[in-house]
């Protein structure tokens, strides 16, 4: 089967769930185009114009399968042959769902982009329950906006043609969970950016110095240009206090999984996360999650691993190192299910169905 696999802002998180899909699918003939994870906006709305002149469309393919920031519309409409190509559209989150903020994600031309390639693909496929629902609310909403023009049972139409199918929790085979005595190891491992809660840690921290917690803080993840001052401040005041353990993005694939199998606990206070992979590597490494009671993370972890609240989070992470320091197990989440040993065989199922 020769499948095209488009990735429109091929983000770290993106690119993972397409290399794992290209290395775990092997039989198929993959053509892969990306464009780079900057200027969102402009790689949102122009990457059907960046590529429907590139030379590697020429051939026929089997199948399309893109992710949902690629203007599937607009691409078909340029590229005629591929106009009747069955289509695959993968949400790894989706325009209706984003906190506030001042920046161009969850506009209105944005959310209209990703309705229309949603009706340009055979099979919508989301990476959580909370995705998938949070854009057909979303969608519907937008329509409801119409003042007139909406076809009848469009909603149904939609949400007939989106399964869940979450991406693959890959984890290094050689790498186990390592933790030791000591302090309890925390890690936080996401964007630095607002949408990921960086004012609510500021104060979790802030607590546990204040209640002489022995822990250490690994702050992780991707930084830009523009970092929140809230996790700078994290940054200094763990710095400060001898709290704070790695720091900063780890270039190095192995390396940032051999941390997380050092660490007790992974710390979530996204204001978002539409499967929170993160979370579910460092947990499938053996940290105990703590995350916030909402979004994506009821679907992957029981209700003794959520929190409501600042002081909620701070109460049990301050019993989690009572107990480390007592000699006893944290508890721990099986997410074999997210493995791609299992996943995969339900992709190939799903793709392949859509050209048989």
């Amino acid at each position: 089967m020769r499948v095209l696999l488009l990735s429109a802002y091929d983000a770290a998180s993106h690119r993972r769930w397409r290399e794992i899909l290209v290395a775990g699918l092997p039989q198929w003939d993959w053509t892969v185009l990306t464009q780079p994870a900057r200027h969102f906006a402009w790689r949102a709305r122009g990457n059907a114009l960046a590529w429907h002149s590139d030379p590697r469309l020429q051939p026929e393919f089997d199948l399309v399968l893109a992710t949902s920031l690629v203007d599937l519309a607009g691409l078909k409409g340029l590229l005629p042959a591929l106009a009747n190509t069955p289509a695959c559209l993968y949400f790894h989150e989706n325009q209706f769902a984003y906190p506030p903020q001042p920046r161009q994600q969850g506009s209105l031309e944005l959310q209209w982009v990703s309705l229309y390639s949603a009706l340009s693909a055979r099979l919508c496929l989301f990476n959580s329950a909370y995705n998938r629902d949070s854009f057909l609310d979303g969608a519907a909403a937008l329509l409801r906006r119409m003042p007139d023009g909406v076809p009848e049972g469009l909603d149904e139409q939609l949400r007939t043609r989106c399964q869940v199918l979450p991406v693959p929790v890959d984890i290094d085979a050689d790498i186990v969970p390592a933790q030791e005595p000591g302090p309890l190891q925390i890690v936080w491992n996401h964007r630095w950016e607002y949408d990921k809660g960086p004012e609510l840690l500021l104060a979790i921290v802030s607590a546990l110095l204040q209640r002489r917690c022995d822990f250490i803080l690994h702050l992780l993840g991707q930084q830009f240009r523009q970092r929140p001052s809230a996790l700078l401040e994290v940054e200094a005041r763990l710095r400060s206090q001898g709290r704070l353990g790695r720091c900063g993005y780890i270039e190095s694939r192995a390396e940032y999984q051999r941390c997380l199998a050092t660490c007790d606990v992974v710390l979530s206070t996204a204001r978002h996360d539409f499967q929170g992979l993160s979370v579910l590597e460092a947990s499938r490494l053996g940290a105990t999650p703590l995350v916030p009671d909402g979004l994506a993370y009821p679907e992957w972890f029981g209700a003794d691993f959520r929190y409501t609240g600042e002081a909620a989070a701070v109460h049990r992470l301050c019993d989690l190192q009572a107990r480390k320091a007592a000699g006893q197990a944290l508890p721990t989440v099986d997410l074999m299910a997210l493995s791609p040993a299992v996943l995969l065989p339900r992709y190939q199922a799903c793709l392949q169905g859509l050209v048989i």
